[in-house]
């Protein structure tokens, strides 16, 4: 898709889009346009249902898998039983990189580790840094505080265990795209809280920060971008599964202060609903001292990460970011 000109991009996509004085990248509004006529109707479709399409369209928007060091299945400990995970090295070789402990997105609802397989192989490859994806309990079977709960255990056993993978035990780092940046963030409080180890840095790709609060881009960009105000709405509600919206482990902004928090990328897209929360988190983890690299990326819309294959924007933010967490865990 990237081959066509912008000028006949645009004419197949409708025409230009511009929202709140920003451009939609041409191109993809065109796999915005395809994705749209072929996306399952959330109103009819099961959640089994949901769940095997996003697995389809994944694997096609991923593209080739890209090649990085050895990979390998295992299991994890979660809060109530072993976890599927998946450990990628990276490339290099290098002895005693960090370690990303990463977990998907999908609103706590869908998603999986081969959803998220792609992202967490440029991550490895492009960070250079080993990477832990784990399969937490998703809702509805599982709602509220089970992925959390899941996730906080998940990062304690990575911590244990990190130098068996090869990697250097003093450097673990949390991560997540959506509902796992809301998660990674979460993960980052609790253990700050409770005085267990805790993330040497954060990787906050577009998350979920504060579902109290609607703020403009929740409404400028609530239909036509992928992720829209319906979805979201509805996934925060099988998630939250009537859960006070102000409890800082749903909406990490709204907790009582954010100082000693690790220090953090976060990634937000121009055209995504999660927008204004997203950065409104990076904005007050600033004003709490912490050290935050904030990444709007221009034209993009939510779940950019998952798209490096049909669209060459999205691949070349995602390796920029990829780029910015490798510079920054070798700092820590």
């Amino acid at each position: 898709m990237d081959a066509l000109p912008d000028r006949a991009a645009t004419r197949f996509s409708g025409g230009t889009r511009t929202v709140d004085g920003q451009v939609l990248e041409p191109h993809l509004a065109m796999v915005l346009a395809l994705n749209g006529r072929i996306r399952p109707d959330r109103d009819t479709a099961s959640v089994d249902e949901q769940r095997a399409a996003m697995r389809a369209s994944a694997a096609v928007a991923a593209g080739v898998p890209i090649t990085v060091g050895p990979v390998s299945e295992l299991t994890v400990d979660g809060a109530e039983g072993p976890l599927a995970a998946r450990h990628y090295a990276p490339p290099s070789g290098s002895p005693n990189r960090p370690l990303l402990v990463f977990f998907h997105g999908g609103g706590w609802v869908v998603g999986d580790l081969e959803t998220h397989d792609q992202p967490c192989r440029i991550l490895a490859k492009f960070s250079d840094v080993h990477v832990l994806s784990v399969e937490y309990r998703l809702a509805p079977e599982h709602p509220y505080p089970a992925a959390v709960d899941d996730a906080v255990a998940a990062f304690a056993w990575a911590v244990a265990h990190a130098a068996e993978l090869g990697a250097d035990p003093t450097r673990v780092a949390v991560g997540g795209d959506s509902a796992g940046g809301n998660l990674a963030a979460v993960v980052s409080q609790v253990t700050r809280d409770s005085g267990t180890a805790m993330p040497v840095a954060q990787l906050l790709l577009y998350p979920g920060t504060d579902a109290s609060v609607d703020r403009p881009s929740k409404s400028l960009f609530a239909d036509g971008f992928f992720l829209t105000r319906t979805a979201m709405d509805w996934y925060w509600d099988t998630y939250s599964a009537g859960g006070d919206r102000t409890d800082p482990k749903l909406s990490p902004l709204c907790a009582s202060t954010l100082e000693g928090l690790p220090p953090a990328i976060l990634t937000t897209a121009a055209f995504d609903p999660l927008r204004d929360e997203g950065e409104a988190y990076a904005e007050a983890l600033r004003a709490a001292g912490v050290k935050v690299v904030l990444r709007r990326a221009p034209g993009l819309v939510h779940g950019y990460f998952n798209m490096t294959g049909v669209h060459r924007a999205s691949l070349d933010e995602s390796l920029a970011v990829a780029g910015a967490l490798g510079a920054l865990l070798d700092t820590v």
